[in-house]
């Protein structure tokens, strides 16, 4: 019978820790380790794998290709080491839930959802923070946050929760006012209102004339959140493009009126919960995700319907 090698789990802990925080010293701090033992178990687990998981420079790690599989394989490994450990203590959710979510969608969903949540998990305490705005994770020491549209690239871990449609719209008043788009380029004698972060697109995508078209649009007022926006364009100061999820009942009430829907190329806004990774998910985590999950998963609007 081969041996059974004890310090495994714990090799594995360190390796994943490594990755998470990017280097041996940022991971020795968070595991209260010198430089040098995070070091030592490093170079062990590598000699006991027989191959090199990890390239050290002055400046940064990164992972070779079996460094990349062994780290996949780790991250489910010690996943189901925790999940073991929490079935048999009864699975308990407990401590500090820290939360963030955008704010029409934090407003919408997550906030109206949390009384059952609460009720359902009552040694956990919520700490909910709603932002368009890029949240550092771990500088935020955020556990989950819920994020629309794509993702950049990065060591976060995502789980789809939804998509919805985007729609262009207006005000009665600004239409009545500005006059009725009917063309993509037309939009270049509107107002616009767009956003003022980074990630924002200076261009609407559209699907015209049997091609794809990303026209670009400019306005005199830009804002920092999906339901400032909704609000200014409410009150007929521009034309907004906006998750259908967001402005469907204001369309439904004739206070928005959707724009170039026939120029619409399938423009979609993915819904997805962010967590870092590197470790195995806190229940608390794994519990709220799979409570959205439930809560969303009878949403029409968020079927990208």
């Amino acid at each position: 019978m081969p041996r059974i090698l004890m310090e495994r789990s714990g090799e594995m802990e360190v390796f994943a820790r490594v990755v998470q925080e990017g280097g041996f010293s940022a991971a020795a701090r968070s595991l209260d380790l010198t430089p040098s033992a995070v070091s030592k178990l490093i170079a062990r687990l590598e000699a006991r794998l027989g191959t090199r998981l990890l390239l050290r420079t002055t400046r940064a790690i990164t992972l070779t290709e079996e460094g990349e599989a062994y780290h996949h394989a780790t991250l489910k490994i010690l996943q189901d080491l925790n999940d073991a450990d929490q079935e048999a203590s009864g699975g308990a959710v407990r401590g500090r839930l820290r939360v963030n979510a955008t704010i029409p969608f934090g407003t919408m969903f997550v906030a109206p959802a949390m009384p059952a949540f609460v009720a359902r998990n009552p040694d956990l305490v919520v700490d909910l923070s709603f932002t368009d705005g890029i949240v550092d994770l771990v500088a935020e020491k955020i556990d989950v946050a819920i994020r629309m549209g794509n993702l950049p690239d990065s060591g976060l871990i995502a789980r789809k929760l939804g998509q919805s449609r985007r729609v262009i719209c207006a005000a009665p008043t600004y239409l009545d006012r500005r006059g009725k788009p009917e063309i993509p380029a037309d939009l270049e004698r509107h107002d616009c209102l767009t956003f003022n972060f980074r990630r924002a697109r200076p261009s609407w995508p559209f699907r015209f004339e049997g091609r794809d078209v990303a026209q670009p649009v400019t306005g005199s007022l830009v804002v920092n959140n999906g339901e400032t926006m909704k609000q200014m364009a409410i009150v007929g100061t521009g034309i907004a493009r906006l998750g259908l999820f967001h402005v469907a009942a204001e369309i439904a009430e004739g206070r928005l009126v959707p724009l170039l829907e026939d120029c619409n190329p399938g423009d979609l806004e993915l819904v997805h919960a962010i967590y870092v990774g590197g470790g195995p998910l806190p229940h608390r985590v794994r519990a709220f995700i799979e409570y959205m999950v439930e809560v969303l998963d009878e949403t029409p609007l968020l079927k990208g319907i």
